[in-house]
């Protein structure tokens, strides 16, 4: 006889369990994916529809992120345009050029018209010269200007950034003729805002009222009385400063200017959050030393930005072993310092690492500069002196005890080793940033390189010099 447990799922609750999309961490069920697949295959159109349409655009972008070049060119052939226009931004760049190719040039013409012109601006700048050229001339006057207004600034600007829907109203206005102003709009209103600009006669933001403070005031009062200051971010600023522009001060939105300070658009939050993980993910990136790849990367683009970094630390590699060749003898006769040489090395590289880390981040975030740049050296060597007199008598005992047979002396040499490389992991873990910094380069470039590079020649120099002086 059956028991409750194990008679069969009605097939229909078994259908809408198997549809489900995301697990309990907001993750793609593995499941729902083979669906996905298993109606791209059959080219079942209608289940892909059925299944995508109820999807979050982000959680759609995950999906793409999860088929083949195959499946993506069958699954957005069947979003529906407004899923299709807030999918887009969310893609990683390169399957977003990749879809871009497939989709209908008069297709994406209308899915770009349902987006703020800071995100349309971004799918069009993937777009091929001449595919660009007919997905612009297939959309309205006024959408297709604010594009190419957009694409104007510099790629990495606030212009580039910013959406030129904003809400604005001028100095004399009133809280009722505001809102009765903003009831109006329809259609012309900006899909997110958070602040109405209080401008002059010459469209100079003077101040800004909140949503919140201005539906709480009564309709006499005017905008001047309850208007706070406002943090004006230029269209020539970088997207990086306006992050930090927005952390520190705590911003929900903000008003770009022109050269000649008159409001042309506004940042939003939400665009400041996917600047700060663009950020941090290209620093953590570059620490390793691995170009900008993401999901869609093809295997040669991947090995084009790895190969040149690998071929520096061969470069530096074949530094480091030179070293040991200077104490070729001393190797022969204490065959036990080629086993524990590359203790020293590893220590500081990981010592190094720690300290360059922390000092790119605080670089980032502009919590170091050149006030407190000799106090964060100080400490930095401070804790590298503290580790080194920390682990150095760990080591040094038990190698006395190893090597006791031999020359117990291999202990002291290899704790002072171990100290006086930490201190110089330390030095160049801090100053090798600094450095690059103050000569305008991106301290997260190639500083790793070069602090594991110092850590190993001077960790084999010290640890093979001091064993020569001491031991012969």
């Amino acid at each position: 006889m059956n028991t409750t447990a194990d008679a069969p799922l009605p097939a229909a609750l078994d259908d809408e369990i198997e549809h489900v999309a995301l697990d309990e961490d907001y993750v793609l069920t593995a499941s729902f994916v083979e669906k996905v697949v298993d109606a791209s295959d059959a080219g079942d159109g209608l289940k892909l529809r059925s299944l995508l349409e109820d999807l979050h655009p982000a959680d759609v972008a995950d999906l793409m992120g999860f088929l083949t070049s195959e499946h993506r060119a069958v699954v957005v052939l069947w979003l529906p345009a407004d899923l299709l226009a807030d999918t887009l931004p969310e893609l990683d760049d390169g399957i977003r050029e990749e879809v871009l190719e497939r989709v209908p040039h008069l297709t994406l013409a209308e899915a770009l018209q349902e987006l703020d012109s800071d995100d349309a601006a971004a799918v069009v700048e993937d777009l091929e010269d001449d595919q660009r050229e007919r997905v612009l001339a297939a959309m309205p006057d006024v959408d297709r200007a604010a594009i190419e207004s957009s694409l104007g600034y510099a790629e990495d600007s606030a212009g580039r950034l910013m959406q030129r829907e904003v809400m604005a109203a001028p100095q004399f206005w009133n809280v009722g003729d505001t809102i009765d102003h903003i009831r109006k709009q329809g259609e012309e209103m900006p899909e997110l805002f958070f602040d109405i600009y209080v401008v002059d006669p010459l469209n100079k933001p003077v101040g800004g009222v909140a949503i919140s403070r201005l539906l709480r005031a009564p309709r006499p009062t005017p905008l001047t009385e309850i208007m706070d200051p406002v943090n004006e971010i230029t269209v020539e600023q970088d997207q990086e400063e306006v992050a930090y522009i927005f952390e520190k001060y705590h911003l929900i939105s903000a008003p770009v200017t022109d050269a000649a300070g008159r409001l042309v658009g506004q940042i939003t939050v939400d665009d400041i959050v996917n600047i700060i993980q663009e950020e941090n993910r290209e620093d953590i990136l570059r620490l390793a030393g691995v170009s900008d790849e993401d999901r869609g990367s093809s295997v040669s683009e991947i090995v084009r930005g790895r190969v040149p970094w690998l071929a520096i630390n061969l470069a530096t590699a074949v530094l480091g072993a030179s070293v040991i060749g200077w104490f070729e003898v001393t190797i022969q006769q204490i065959v036990a310092l080629a086993i524990l040489m590359p203790i020293v090395s590893a220590i500081g590289g990981n010592a190094g690492t720690q300290a360059l880390t922390v000092t790119v981040r605080a670089l980032a975030t502009r919590e170091l500069n050149s006030s407190n740049a000799p106090r964060t050296f100080w400490r930095e060597l401070a804790v590298g002196l503290a580790n080194g007199l920390v682990l150095a008598p760990l080591i040094g005992i038990a190698t006395a005890l190893w090597f006791r047979d031999e020359d117990w002396r291999i202990g002291l040499v290899i704790a002072a080793a171990m100290v006086l490389n930490l201190l110089v992991a330390a030095t160049v873990g801090v100053l090798t940033p600094l450095t690059l910094s103050r000569l305008k380069f991106d301290p997260a470039v190639s500083s790793a390189v070069f602090v594991t590079a110092t850590t190993d020649f001077f960790g084999f120099l010290i640890f093979l010099g001091l064993a020569t002086i001491v031991l012969l």
